[in-house]
């Protein structure tokens, strides 16, 4: 599942948006020992979510993502912190969809532990749509305006962002420097390369979005010019994707590798999209790497040198050989802990287990459901291993048993 990749750009066109004000970041943020400020963050369904505080609210939870710009705010999250809205706006991301917000006014966020910090919270959109997909509420979107000013080291492992001073900061470790270019909406592109069997390997520009779940999204256009999927080639229906836009379409399979600097990752999942409008219908780039290729590295991104580091981590060369159980499966209640399933992939474990839409999950292997996130309950069905569920189809409690396995 992939979150949203927000495409600022088409407000910037639209709408007129100004330039976020220049933020001043006082000396106080960073210790005086230079030693990085450290921000804990939690990985929620492939997404790195943070906590900040918007005009000293309650902390809030908000995704950092690299495919976003300016600081979002949730609409009626906005509305119930009694924020000044003016005018409404119209942004698309992936997916088809627009969504309709306003302008946020005289507001600004700041991240506990990051004494000194405060910036504008510019935008009212929104994200409600974004929080079955992950359990868990959605209360914004933090981006490039926050990143640049800071170094950001990106620690999936540990779960840890690290910012460190950008004036200060000299690299010396073992990774490689890639340089990067922004486009309109703030979001960093890289160049990379898409090896594929019997061919010469292909280069394009791609985004760099943190803000995916996903491992590496080729744009339609670019599909479509490279004939890809081959007709030989293993695919199935992509399910489960999408963002503020809505739904994603398109096929998954897998590609012999994918190259950044001298890094390459082998036989990654990748998914050919077949969207005719959003993010990935976009013919200027060639695609988005998403954090199923990202999380391999400690990623250091250095806005200011237009660069970013990466240095491989312990899980570099682990193989993307996870199962897939055929289900796209939503967090539905004010705790996010009842599961309906919303849809099944035909020819899958799930369709011979004879599991359906809108059947509820209550119980894995005996255990409740209500004692999971939907990240926990997501990740068990990445294992090839039986597992038996108990299921409610309206009146009925049923008992059936899927194994997951891999299915490109």
């Amino acid at each position: 599942m992939t979150a949203r990749r927000l495409m600022i750009l088409i407000l910037v066109l639209i709408c007129g948006v100004a330039t976020t004000p220049a933020v001043s970041v006082p000396a106080s943020v960073v210790p005086a020992d230079n030693a990085p400020t450290v921000i804990p963050f939690e990985l929620i369904a492939r997404h790195i979510f943070v906590k900040i505080k918007v005009n000293n609210s309650e902390p809030l939870s908000v995704i950092f993502d690299t495919g976003d710009k300016f600081a979002i705010i949730d609409l009626d999250r906005a509305k119930s912190l009694g924020l000044k809205l003016e005018g409404e706006i119209n942004v698309g991301g992936a997916g088809a969809g627009v969504l309709k917000g306003a302008y946020v006014k005289e507001s600004s966020f700041t991240v506990p532990g990051l004494e000194g910090f405060t910036q504008p919270v510019t935008l009212a959109l929104p994200l409600d749509m974004l929080e079955p997909n992950f359990g868990h509420d959605v209360d914004g979107i933090i981006g490039a305006d926050f990143i640049k000013q800071f170094v950001v080291e990106v620690d999936y492992p540990a779960r840890l962002l690290r910012l460190h001073d950008k004036q200060k900061f000299s690299y010396s470790g073992p990774g490689e420097i890639i340089s990067i270019r922004f486009d309109q909406g703030g979001h960093p592109i890289i160049h990379g390369e898409v090896m594929l069997r019997g061919r010469d390997p292909i280069k394009g520009e791609f985004v760099i979005d943190l803000g995916s779940g996903g491992s590496l999204a080729l744009h339609r256009p670019f599909v479509e010019e490279q004939h890809l999927p081959s007709p030989d080639q293993k695919t199935i229906r992509a399910m489960g994707g999408g963002g503020t836009g809505g739904e994603i379409t398109g096929r998954v399979g897998r590609i012999a590798g994918f190259r950044i600097g001298k890094f390459t990752i082998d036989n990654p999942i990748t998914m050919f999209s077949t969207d005719a409008k959003g993010a990935l219908a976009n013919a200027s780039i060639q695609g988005n790497i998403g954090e199923q290729i990202m999380s391999r590295f400690k990623i250091l991104l250095d806005y200011d040198r237009n660069r970013i580091i990466l240095e491989p981590n312990a899980k570099f060369k682990e193989p993307m050989d996870r199962a897939s159980s055929g289900l796209k499966i939503l967090a539905e209640g004010k705790d996010y802990r009842t599961f309906r399933i919303k849809e099944v992939l035909e020819d899958s474990p799930a369709t011979e287990a004879g599991l359906q839409k809108a059947d509820l999950i209550t119980a894995i292997n005996e255990r409740p459901t209500a004692e999971l996130t939907l990240t926990q309950l997501l990740e068990q069905f990445e294992r090839a291993v039986p597992y038996r569920l108990t299921v409610r189809r309206e009146e009925q409690t049923l008992r059936v048993t899927i194994t997951p396995r891999k299915m490109v």
